[in-house]
């Protein structure tokens, strides 16, 4: 696996190396090189027009001068209007046309933001559902939430505002200094110097924001995993009455991003005052200079005021270049991020050189399979297990025995690190990923319904099924009768208001989707486990009925789910511990035969 979550750029830290942060801003580099390769003659085109826009605004202050020592003087002397309307013309056509190509850039600029966000959001969306479940298991929800909506809304106020400013901003200050050296030489060598304590103020700005506003991504994403998290389990909340304590969590992670906001705000008043300073401060020194050659006659009123001019139009969009900063710093923390999540490489990869499988029968093996997740101790040790196609299999074993491990080993959630799962005698890790999904499927105990209506939840694994095949899914598990109960039968939204459905109904719409999928292989992982007695006692049935011509693996502490099995594997410690038919088993002396002589009195 890549480094970026569990190491250089995934976690909420702020205390990277240099070498660590080094490698940040090469990947995060990449990542705008990549998002910008197809736009570069858009980019040109922008350029082109940017600095045409800033040369016609430059010119203003010279046109001002020309009138002044020259224009002016030739009306005063000889009544020659001819220079002034010149002066004037030009004057109106270089704002006129200045104005209307910053409006020009303003549309192309906007238009490059949008494709570049365009493509981010979605690489991130597609990129992080591809990932393998290990990714999802140890990456909370919240920040990838966070990646996608205020990660990515810095990103669009860098590149929609701040990068505009900048770039503006740069061109017009130099064009500013260059039409001053021309103009005034002098005027130019005091601007020139002032730049040096301009430099180091920006300088002191530019780390201390970084540092501020790196915090102020790791804490900001913070408070939204606290407040996503705790929505989302609001019913433990309710059940625990965890509100008081949640309070102080988020009022603590609430008031760390306030002080970290006014920290940041604390930069900008020492920066801008500092920069007024120096900016009033080379003006006087202009006009002073200035003053005392006009009296000695070696410089002209025009020029002075045109230098005056330029001096402080050279300081007016460093401004501008603050906002930048600002957008910059917010926006280059959210791409260290965003950039970590797409560097993301799946533990579970598709094959270099895929095996097709068009019909699977369902034989699954486990050859010496050695498997413990990341960081974890060693789940399964050397596990070897057999099951022939059509066979229905039961897992039981107590919490942690490696039930749930074998099932997602084989429906190739995870990779083993030693050994192979097979389907058919194919390594599931050269199977096509479209030929595994189609061949086996799994249904949890957390049936997850999408936005939509009924029969579009049944059909997910096939959306092509007509409403006569997702309705003989859902009659075969017994969801038809309250699934035409509710206010729109089939077309009921289950997301809104009066198409709510119950634990249990999600749980049968899920094996109804399961059902219409038709795998070989088909994975219950405690499925039942939401059912009443009642709802069970219905799918039992039709649970028999599915499993009769396709392998099955069926994890259940409830025993009355497990009798329908061909065969019984009681796990403990990743190993096999007992096999064989549930009626076997019971009648020995076994781990199972005490399960079930503790179920049975249960029922009494």
């Amino acid at each position: 696996m890549s480094t970026s979550v569990h190491g250089i750029g995934g976690e909420d830290r702020t205390d990277y190396t240099r070498e660590e942060s080094r490698a940040i801003r090469r990947r995060s580099l990449r990542l705008l090189g990549s998002l910008v390769a197809g736009l570069r003659a858009q980019f040109v085109l922008a350029g082109v027009v940017l600095v045409v826009s800033t040369a016609m605004r430059v010119l203003g202050p010279a046109l001002v001068a020309y009138g002044i020592d020259a224009a002016l003087p030739a009306v005063v002397d000889e009544l020659d209007w001819t220079p002034t309307v010149l002066v004037v013309a030009v004057y109106l056509v270089t704002a006129v046309l200045g104005a209307a190509l910053i409006g020009w850039y303003a549309v192309i600029a906007a238009r490059l933001t949008q494709a570049v966000m365009l493509d981010l959001r979605t690489r991130i969306f597609r990129h992080t559902q591809r990932l393998s479940l290990e990714f999802h298991e140890s990456y909370t929800s919240g920040r990838i939430i966070s990646r996608q909506t205020s990660d990515l809304e810095s990103i669009r106020e860098l590149l929609d505002g701040g990068l505009n400013e900048l770039v503006s901003g740069v061109l017009y200050g130099a064009f500013t200094l260059i039409a001053l050296l021309l103009l005034d030489w002098r005027s130019g060598a005091v601007l020139l110097v002032m730049a040096v304590p301009l430099a180091g103020l920006t300088r002191w700005f530019f780390v201390n924001a970084q540092r501020v506003y790196r915090e102020s991504r790791v804490i900001s994403a913070r408070v939204i995993v606290t407040f996503v998290e705790t929505m989302t389990g609001i019913r433990a909340v309710k059940a625990f009455r965890k509100e008081e304590r949640d309070d102080r969590v988020f009022g603590k992670e609430a008031a760390d991003y306030r002080d970290v906001n006014l920290r940041s705000m604390r930069l900008f008043g020492i920066f801008d005052p500092g920069m007024m300073t120096v900016a009033a401060v080379s003006v006087a020194l202009v006009l002073l200079w200035g003053g005392l050659r006009v009296a000695d006659g070696t410089l002209l009123i025009g020029t002075l005021l045109a230098a005056v001019l330029y001096v402080r139009n050279f300081f007016s969009p460093l401004q501008e270049v603050v906002f930048f900063l600002n957008s910059y710093q917010a926006a280059t923390a959210a791409l260290e991020k965003v950039s970590g999540v797409l560097e993301e490489r799946r533990s579970v990869p598709d094959p270099v050189d895929p095996v097709p499988l068009e019909h699977a029968r369902g034989g699954i093996r486990f050859d010496d399979v050695v498997f413990g997740y990341a960081g974890d101790r060693t789940i399964l040790p050397r596990f070897t297990l057999g099951i022939p196609a059509g066979q229905t299999v039961a897992l039981v074993g107590t919490t942690g025995a490696g039930k749930s491990t074998l099932a997602k080993l084989v429906a190739r959630f995870y990779d083993p690190i030693e050994g192979r799962v097979t389907l058919d005698g194919v390594d599931l890790r050269r199977l096509r990923p479209k030929d595994l999904r189609r061949a086996i499927v799994m249904v949890t105990q957390e049936a997850y319904l999408f936005s939509g209506t009924v029969a579009d939840n049944i059909a997910l694994g096939r959306p092509d099924a007509t409403f006569e095949e997702i309705r003989a899914a859902a009659r075969a598990v017994g969801a038809d009768a309250f699934i035409q109960r509710l206010p729109h039968g089939y077309d009921t939204d289950v997301n809104k208001r009066g198409g709510r459905v119950s634990a249990g109904q999600r749980q049968l719409i899920s094996f109804a989707r399961a059902f219409l999928a038709d795998p070989a292989v088909l994975i219950l992982d405690e499925a039942t486990a939401s059912l009443d007695i009642p709802s069970e006692r219905q799918v039992q049935q039709a649970l028999q009925t599915l499993l009769a011509d396709r392998t099955a693996i069926i994890i259940a502490h409830r025993l009355s789910t497990v009798a329908i099995a061909d065969r019984v594997l009681v796990m403990s410690g990743g190993e096999m511990v007992e096999d064989d038919t549930p009626e076997a088993l019971i009648a020995g002396d076994g781990a199972f035969a005490k399960l079930h002589a503790a179920w049975r009195e249960s029922l009494v």
